[in-house]
């Protein structure tokens, strides 16, 4: 395993995204455990990707513009979906002292379809795995697998490490009315931004 291909695997995990914001959101919305769960169901969103990059499905994804299409717009959908839930204080994002818990599939569920319905991540893993893996060499799969798997858990920690923070401030934050507002405002609009991106992003 290279230090490079850990380096530039955590310089990716790290650059906030949807999986960040959601696992930062479900952390401060709904504590440590939410945050664990979402960080769980974003990295099991990761896994149709890779599978793709590794089989080589994503290069047909890559040819088809009407597939890359219509998962696109799936994707920005969703996201404008969890924006409209965010401004609205319903499902996932919703931040309250005495909230419930949320089902863990549901959690789990939310998770993997905001990775799931971005195509760009099986592009950007068909380009970026066999960059470190040797040409010619006899156990490629296994040698991608390898990869994928450790990318996925740097995934999973990173995830929850972020989630587990924003657990760790969630008293101070819900105990300020304002404070509540900018940030249900600020997800909602990090959410639509991202919609936004995802539906001008080029095949």
């Amino acid at each position: 395993m290279s230090i490079e291909f850990l380096l530039t695997s955590l310089v990716i995990v790290v650059t906030p995204g949807t999986g960040m914001l959601y696992t930062l959101a479900a952390g401060l919305s709904r504590g440590g455990r939410a945050s664990v769960v979402a960080a769980f169901g974003c990295t099991l969103g990761i896994v149709p990707h890779m599978a793709a990059a590794v089989t080589g499905l994503a290069a047909l994804l890559h040819a088809s513009a009407v597939a890359f299409q219509v998962l696109k717009y799936a994707g920005v959908a969703y996201l404008l979906y969890m924006a409209w839930s965010t401004l609205r204080e319903r499902g996932a994002l919703k931040v309250d002292q005495e909230s419930s818990p949320r089902p863990t599939a549901k959690v789990i569920v939310d998770g993997v379809l905001i990775n799931i319905l971005n195509p760009k991540l099986s592009i950007f893993f068909f380009a970026f795995l066999p960059q470190f893996v040797s040409t010619g060499e006899p156990a490629a799969l296994a040698r991608m697998l390898e990869l994928s798997g450790v990318f996925m858990l740097l995934t999973f920690v990173a995830f929850t490490g972020c989630g587990l923070f924003a657990a760790a401030v969630r008293n101070h934050v819900i105990s300020r009315p304002k404070v509540l507002t900018w940030m249900r405002c600020g997800f909602g609009a990090a959410f639509a931004a991202l919609g936004v991106r995802l539906a001008l992003t080029q095949q």
